[in-house]
């Protein structure tokens, strides 16, 4: 929060506003990866009355105390308290950059609550007026819809110390519980070209600027494929981000769509290796090389596989079901014309439609490269040469 206050200063604008602007950018771009929204979004300002009650709870049970304003957990009260991130005391107090301060019992005491200077948000507590730290607000918000223990807590593998740790101190001291959550998931850093993405660097980069064709290059990327390139990385793994990345993603992903459109059997779902690779700790790479097989046996004219495609994308999020033509500037400017990648494909199908006396079908997929700027020279043993006229 002291971040976001100095910001909204700088820019002369209300928390409030800030707030609600970098909310409704969020909200836009995690939709357009195609993630559905959650049940439940709570909001830490609209939970300070069960922050405070979970303060009182600590401090009335010893985990807890008050000095000059603030109110501090204590850590020497909790012997299980490194658990998670399995750091010592000295690894700890480097990697949580400690604040030294003399009403401190001992330097890894973290701040559960912290006064408010005048002009500063603030409420009345017993401890005088303040806000909470930044570790409660979590505890507090996911006992109260999620449970003194659920199953799944997710986060960058940057939060599981200090950020986790202290999260599950709180919790289960303040509810006596053997856990916080059943399993914790961590997701590896964000590179760039084979660096850390950081404003420092130069080398940010958002979801939004991708979409908008503001950056990385000067493509504009579908969010289809943008959820596709980070897929094809275990999600335990840093993701390197590079051109080269989304160039693969995108042309693995359009070349899928175009067999596994118009393949869908409802009595076909998704592949039962694809959705095995996935209950192993969402390994999202193994599944997507079984996105490739499945795709290569379509092109040989299996049904049953090119079925199992169409639900397995449609199950991965990264398609819903629109024509392959719609997809087509996928990542590409409009003047770079169709690549050989997308028009083989047709051209195959075309052939077999044609084979098969399925006129109806090769009509449609020599229209749809025409639309495409593809004029095909049949022959009268198929079709397999063509010529770009835009």
């Amino acid at each position: 929060d002291d971040k976001i206050m100095e910001r909204a200063a700088a820019e002369g604008v209300s928390i409030d506003e800030l707030t609600g602007r970098t909310a409704d950018q969020y909200h836009a771009d995690v939709a357009a990866l195609g993630c559905l929204p959650p049940d439940i979004e709570p909001r830490a300002t609209e939970h300070v009355g069960e922050m405070k009650a979970l303060i009182q709870t600590l401090i009335d049970k010893g985990h807890a105390y008050e000095a000059e304003g603030h109110v501090l957990f204590n850590v020497d009260a909790w012997n299980a308290y490194g658990e998670l991130s399995g750091r010592s005391t000295d690894e700890m107090i480097a990697g949580a950059r400690v604040e030294v301060a003399p009403y401190k019992k001992n330097p890894m005491d973290f701040v559960l609550w912290k006064p408010s200077a005048p002009g500063q948000p603030g409420w009345d507590s017993d401890w005088g007026r303040g806000r909470p730290g930044w570790h409660i607000e979590c505890s507090a918000m996911a006992e109260k819809h999620l449970g003194e223990v659920f199953d799944i807590h997710g986060g960058g593998v940057d939060l599981k110390f200090p950020h986790h740790e202290n999260e599950i101190a709180q919790s289960r001291c303040a509810f006596g519980t053997g856990a916080m959550a059943k399993v914790w998931m961590h997701n590896g850093f964000l590179q760039v070209e084979g660096e850390k993405m950081s404003k420092s660097l130069g080398n940010y980069v958002t979801i939004g600027e991708l979409l908008e064709k503001r950056n990385f290059g000067s493509n504009k990327w579908h969010g289809y494929v943008l959820r596709t390139a980070m897929l094809m990385t275990h999600y335990r793994q840093p993701i390197d981000w590079t051109v080269d990345r989304l160039v693969e993603a995108r042309d693995a992903l359009r070349y899928w769509i175009d067999w596994a459109h118009g393949a869908e059997d409802p009595d076909v779902g998704s592949n039962t290796e694809f959705l095995d690779a996935l209950s192993d700790d969402l390994n999202t790479p193994k599944a997507v090389s079984i996105l490739h097989s499945l795709s290569r046996r379509s092109s040989n004219l299996d049904g049953r596989a090119a079925s199992e495609l169409n639900s397995s994308l449609r199950f991965l999020g990264i398609w819903n079901g629109e024509p392959t033509v719609d997809i087509y500037s996928y990542g590409y400017e409009t003047t770079d014309g169709p690549q050989d990648i997308d028009i083989k494909p047709r051209v195959l199908a075309r052939n077999a439609a044609r084979k098969a006396k399925n006129f109806a079908e090769a009509d449609r997929l020599r229209d749809e490269l025409s639309v495409m700027g593809v004029v095909l020279k049949d022959k009268p043993d198929g079709t397999t040469e063509w010529e770009i006229v835009r």
